[in-house]
């Protein structure tokens, strides 16, 4: 995933820590969809791996802040 441009267009997989709860689960799809042209199409929790669409450029220090401010950790 460290090959993963960037700023992005499409679909991108993000490797999380600490979602290990629905809760969790939820709190991060909730930071992630809140960003501009971004869904979430697929997550694992036992795995961690989130894996979204961007209809639009986006840029991963963007969805890394918003995640991080929700009080979680990207990874990878």
């Amino acid at each position: 995933m460290s090959n993963t441009p960037r700023v992005f267009v499409g679909a991108t997989t993000l490797l999380m820590a600490g979602m290990a709860s629905a809760a969790a689960l939820q709190t991060v799809t909730a930071a992630m969809n809140n960003s501009p042209g971004v869904r979430v199409i697929a997550t694992d929790r036992i795995t961690g791996l989130v894996t979204l669409s961007a209809a639009r450029p986006v840029n991963r220090s963007d969805l890394t802040a918003a995640i991080t401010q929700a009080g979680y950790t990207v990874l990878a």
